[in-house]
Parts: structure tokens; C-alpha cells; sequence
């Protein structure tokens, strides 16, 4: 993503942790979960009512199988069971989106699914298999297999970048068991979403700047002080003039 005045924020909800009410209303893309990770089918109802009430973008959140585990942990799937496994998820979010009024617009994979695509061919073509047959845009990280085999077969991407998780110089994220994954500071975390929105660029771990060809940005709703840095995000972007939507 290069110089810009419009950004879109995203946000992970849905998964009955954090001030999803309040978080909705700041943001322009809801990655709502899709019960596999976390989620009740009456939590996602009304977390897709909310955000049909708010003129939010409605992103189906997928993952592995692992409630218990809120699908942080890496599972290895068999791509047939990997492609039911996402087809039930988004099948089953739409039903609750459209019982609302709202329609299901995008994917994005969740935790461990989301880190493994980057690299993980097998599952990252499976994901995009999966994403294609349900004819929706697949949110992902920018230079990802993921990412390559979405735009290899015609699957449109929409390309993300994370506010408050810590970069590595190579442009990946840093692992959440190791120091620096992440961001506490919401006035830097602030500063770094205007600084990617007018450069293109965001600092790693190491002070470097980073290229992050992203069209999204996305803020966890369920990491301490969630509110207090999507409320930072909104005040410095309107300081600097630039629009929130999606994009």
C-alpha cells in the first residue's frame, strides 16, 4: 500500500472476549469467528447484526478446529478435511449474516491457519481452494503462498498489515511466544498505522522500516487495551486527515 488517505481497520470479533460493541464502531471490517476458534452460533448472529447496524464489512474469521486451544496451535490437516473444514465455516457465517441483513464479503484465516499459509504450501493452496469455490476476496499477509496462489488461480486478495503485533526485518510476524509480538504502547501503535498509511512502510522489532503492501489493517479485539488503541488509531488518522472505509 502506498501513500494514501483512506485506510480500512479491521478487527477480530465475535470470539467473546474484549468490547466487540464498542470496537465495532471504530472499525470498517469485522473478521467475525466462525464457532471452530471461538463463538457461540448467537454470539456471531448478533456480532454480524452489529455490524450490519454499523455499515461494517462482514469477513468470515476461519480456523482450525481447536476451541480449546483458541486456534493458536498448528494442526496437520489433510487438505479434503482442511477445504469441508472452511467451506462448513463460511457456509455457516453466511446463514447467520444474511439472517440479519448482512452478506459475508470476504475471508480471512484466523491464528495458527493465518501464520501457517504463509509458508505452509499445502495448506495455503487448500485455503485458497476453498476460498475460491465460495467465490469470496481471501485476506491475507502480503508476500505470503497464500497470497501467491490466491492471485495464480483469480482469487482477488485483500493484503493486511497488523497494528499492534511486532514485525521481523523479513516482514513476517513475530511469534506471540517470543518477546516483542506484541505492541502495548497505543499512541505508538497510533503513530505506526498514520506512518503505513502516508509510506507504505511499518517498523520492525529491530527499528527498521518495513515494506507492508497492505490494503487493510488490523487491530485485535481481544488483546489488552484493545479499545484504548483502536480509539488512538481513529483520533490520529482523523488528525492526519485520513478516511476510514473499506477498501
Amino acid at each position: 500500500m502506498g501513500p494514501t488517505d483512506v485506510i480500512d481497520l479491521n478487527a477480530d470479533l465475535g470470539e467473546g472476549v474484549g468490547d466487540d460493541a464498542a470496537i465495532i464502531g471504530l472499525i470498517s471490517s469485522a473478521n467475525i469467528a466462525c464457532g471452530f476458534h471461538a463463538g457461540t452460533p448467537t454470539i456471531l448472529r448478533d456480532t454480524c447484526a452489529m455490524a450490519v447496524d454499523s455499515g461494517v464489512r462482514i469477513g468470515a474469521q476461519v480456523s482450525y478446529p481447536d476451541r480449546s486451544g483458541f486456534g493458536r496451535r498448528f494442526i496437520d490437516v489433510a487438505s479434503d478435511d482442511l477445504i469441508a473444514d472452511l467451506l462448513y465455516q463460511v457456509g455457516a457465517l453466511r446463514a447467520l449474516a444474511e439472517s440479519v441483513g448482512g452478506t459475508v464479503e470476504y475471508v480471512k484465516p484466523h491464528g495458527a491457519l493465518y501464520n501457517t499459509v504463509v509458508h505452509h504450501e499445502q495448506q495455503a493452496r487448500a485455503v485458497v481452494d476453498a476460498v475460491r469455490q465460495v467465490g469470496l476476496p481471501l485476506m491475507c499477509l502480503p508476500g505470503s503462498a497464500a497470497q501467491r496462489l490466491a492471485l495464480d488461480v483469480g482469487v482477488p486478495v485483500i493484503t493486511e498489515a497488523f497494528a499492534d503485533r511486532g514485525y521481523t526485518p523479513g516482514g513476517t510476524l513475530v511469534p506471540r511466544t517470543e518477546s516483542g509480538a506484541l505492541l502495548h504502547d497505543s499512541t505508538a501503535i497510533a503513530d505506526r498505522v498514520v506512518t503505513l498509511a502516508r509510506t507504505g512502510r511499518i517498523s520492525a522489532v529491530d527499528g527498521s522500516l518495513i515494506d507492508a503492501q497492505a490494503t487493510s489493517v488490523c487491530l485485535h479485539g481481544d488483546t489488552p487495551g484493545a479499545l484504548d488503541h483502536a480509539r488512538a488509531v481513529r483520533r490520529a488518522l482523523a488528525a492526519a486527515d485520513i478516511d476510514v472505509r473499506a477498501r
